[in-house]
């Protein structure tokens, strides 16, 4: 059963990395990376117990929040990427926050 459990969970692994592939946007990638690193969790808890080996449950719950903080990191950092290019598009266009700029 373990097994079957854990064949199941490479399989939607394979499936996010896919789309992390394939994206299309910043925000699909990130989400499949974050599943991924979801199932990744699954998947060292599952051999955990298949194993008999508890200690591995800690070195998943680090794992789910080393991969928490990433993804917020990542996003954190696509939406100031994002704020950079619409102030950037902003001044070049001439409209009215132009003049809002210190020397």
């Amino acid at each position: 059963m373990l097994l079957i459990a854990a064949i199941a969970i490479l399989v939607t692994m394979a499936l996010a990395l896919a789309r992390a592939l394939l994206g299309p946007s910043v925000y699909d990638r990130v989400l499949a990376v974050n599943m991924f690193g979801t199932k990744t969790v699954l998947l060292i808890a599952v051999m955990a117990f298949a194993m008999g080996r508890t200690d591995f449950l800690d070195l998943a719950l680090a794992y789910a929040l080393i991969n928490f903080i990433g993804v917020l990191a990542v996003l954190w950092f696509s939406h100031q990427h994002h704020l950079r290019n619409q102030s950037h598009s902003g001044t070049e266009s001439g409209d009215e926050h132009s003049g809002d700029r210190q020397p």
